[in-house]
């Protein structure tokens, strides 16, 4: 007996089931999967627009085709609807609805918080520290640029506290001028602390109210004949108003954010321009995942409630286009921010000029994506012809391993996609428990961690494998694959070849009896295939060394005296600065450890032991 298929979705009557308050819609294919979620001020009149109408656009009749279930969630009014709608699409990624992929937190400056020395910092992620966060800006450059002139003009530290704690003496930074070594206080708390709020007050943008203060106390010092107090205040209000005149924009509104879109062969760019404090903060630019038939206004609608959805919203945003429910969603974002919110698109004078640049970084920038993504998927489709693969391949992953002499040994996976690397999926593995050195082990190891959740069906599987190196460590990943019963996946081997030059890789491809070396490809430097491969490659490279350097920098920053119980920050600062650093603890006895003060017989002991194995 044949299995009955499940009976076609009757739009009409379900339509003849609704209400007519707002709310969110969403559609079902016969997967199960969600095609579509929108927002509705009456879900009944919304609704039925998808299956009275006679002609639709192809995008929808192509969509409407496939539902085969339907929801909705009745809300109390239409901006909760709008709010929902941006939640639902930016968690459930649905196929027909514009898209914004922005995997990537924003970065901030940190003021740490409950110390006596704060420190400015760059900062990405959950804002749960105690301090306080200004920011986000548009890229790392501008937040590592502005950490810099901090550093010029007001000589907060920087350093990690780990670093701060267990100086015995002032660091280059001191020595160059831009630190005022409170690690070893050379400067007291309250004026470090004028420091610290004459920064905030920069970073709020109240520079005028700074320079007011400093030149006041610059005419204090030389009242008091303190000359060279009074020449170093008058260098840095010096500074202060040319960076002042510098950074600030004429006609950028406080808070302002510029916001343009341009769509072409099925594509669209969306740039934004920050301004903050009147300071221009640069711009950024999205690629939002774009169904057929979008328009620019669309698009931006869009982007602007799924973008402002969980980051703080400026006071003025304007637009490159009129939205349809623009009203709407400025009281959406106003009760998200708490503020007054004003979206223009009717611009004059200097926004209509902020606004022709945003036009032109749109266009420019989608250009340029544009030629990348043609020239990228030439190299997709020469690899294809290259490896005799059914198919493009959608997937790439690469492994590379990364080590000094054996020391904390990390290996990096990459992968890259017909539109470029997706960092998002990118993963690092540290290595234990092998030789050190043994590279063969590690990438064993690396795949074995990678490959056991394909193989337990959980993540996506890769169409083509490389490896950074010949047939040994092509030989690790046949096995980890035969291990794990994995299969499907074409592994292919990128060895440098005699001379070590870029363009002259052997590939070595796995298709192969066991116990016999692979067939051994030389594409040579013209090969479009060789280039994405060694791209790929590189970028693996990149990735792993990287990580291997943070691994190290970390193991290295930790003090042994932060291992022995009973030593908090205060003895092993008190340790340092006896005996002017970590050498000094270790040439020391424990009747002289013992003359530093809160270090008892007990506690000198187990220092010197942890010292001395």
């Amino acid at each position: 007996m044949q299995p009955t298929s499940s009976p076609a979705f009757d739009g009409k009557a379900f339509v003849r089931t609704l209400t007519t308050s707002p709310g969110v819609y969403r559609y079902f294919d016969a997967e199960g999967e969600l095609l579509y979620v929108g927002k509705a001020g009456n879900l009944k009149k919304r609704v039925s627009s998808y299956f009275l109408k006679p002609n639709m656009q192809p995008r929808i009749a192509a969509m409407v085709a496939q539902i085969a279930r339907a929801e909705i969630t009745v809300t109390r009014t239409e901006g909760e609807a709008l709010l929902l709608e941006s939640q639902l699409i930016k968690s459930l990624k649905p196929r027909y609805n514009i898209l914004l992929r922005d995997d990537k937190s924003y970065p901030y400056i940190y003021l740490s918080g409950g110390e006596d020395y704060p420190r400015l910092a760059f900062h990405r992620g959950a804002r749960n520290l105690p301090g306080r966060f200004f920011g986000p800006y548009p890229s790392t450059f501008a937040v590592r640029e502005s950490l810099g002139l901090m550093q010029k003009l007001f000589k907060v530290r920087q350093c990690e506290d780990s670093y701060f704690r267990n100086r015995s003496r002032p660091c280059l930074q001191y020595q160059i001028g831009r630190c005022t070594a409170p690690c070893v206080a050379l400067i007291s708390v309250p004026d470090y602390r004028d420091d610290v709020r004459h920064a905030e007050m920069f970073l709020e943008g109240r520079s005028s109210a700074v320079i007011d203060e400093l030149a006041a106390a610059m005419e204090q010092a030389s009242a008091r004949l303190e000359f060279e107090r009074a020449a170093s205040l008058r260098d840095q209000v010096a500074a202060l108003r040319k960076l002042q005149a510098q950074h600030h924009v004429q006609g950028a509104s406080a808070d302002m954010d510029v916001i343009a879109c341009r769509i072409e062969s099925g594509m669209a760019c969306v740039s934004v321009l920050f301004f903050r404090d009147g300071i221009s903060l640069g711009t950024r630019d999205f690629f939002p995942r774009l169904p057929l038939d979008a328009e620019p206004a669309d698009v931006l609608a869009q982007f602007v409630a799924q973008y402002y959805l969980d980051r703080p919203v400026p006071r003025e945003l304007v637009l490159g286009e009129a939205l349809a429910e623009e009203g709407m969603l400025a009281e959406m974002l106003a009760q998200q921010s708490g503020h007054g919110v004003e979206l223009k698109h009717r611009v004059r004078g200097e926004r209509a000029r902020f606004l022709q640049m945003a036009e032109r970084n749109a266009q420019a920038s989608l250009t340029q994506r544009l030629a990348s993504r043609q020239t990228l998927g030439t190299r997709f489709e020469d690899l294809q012809k290259l490896l005799d693969l059914p198919e493009s391949p959608r997937r790439l992953e690469c492994f590379d391993i990364s080590h000094t002499r054996g020391e904390l040994t990390v290996a990096s996976c990459v992968v890259f996609g017909p539109e470029g690397p997706e960092k998002s999926h990118y993963r690092r593995f540290n290595i234990s428990g092998i030789t050190p050195g043994d590279d063969y082990a590690a990438m064993h190891q690396a795949l074995t961690r990678r490959f056991r959740k394909v193989a337990e069906g959980e993540g996506a599987k890769p169409d083509v494998l490389l490896i950074d190196g010949g047939d040994g460590q092509v030989a690790q990943a046949l096995d980890v694959l035969d291990e794990l019963e994995v299969t499907g996946i074409h592994v292919v081997g990128v060895a440098k070849g005699p001379a070590r030059r870029a363009g002259e890789e052997t590939l070595i491809l796995a298709d192969r009896p066991p116990g016999h070396p692979g067939r051994e490809l030389h594409p040579g430097s013209a090969s479009p295939a060789l280039h994405l491969v060694a791209a790929v490659r590189d970028e693996s490279h990149r990735f792993a060394i990287s990580g291997h350097r943070k691994r190290r920098e970390k193991a290295r920053e930790r003090s042994v005296l932060e291992d022995v119980p009973g030593v908090g920050a205060r003895r092993r600062t008190a340790l340092l600065r006896t005996f002017g650093g970590l050498a000094g603890v270790e040439a020391a006895g424990v009747e002289e450890l013992m003359t530093v003060k809160g270090i008892d017989r007990g506690l000198a002991e187990r220092i010197y032991a942890a010292l001395h194995g």
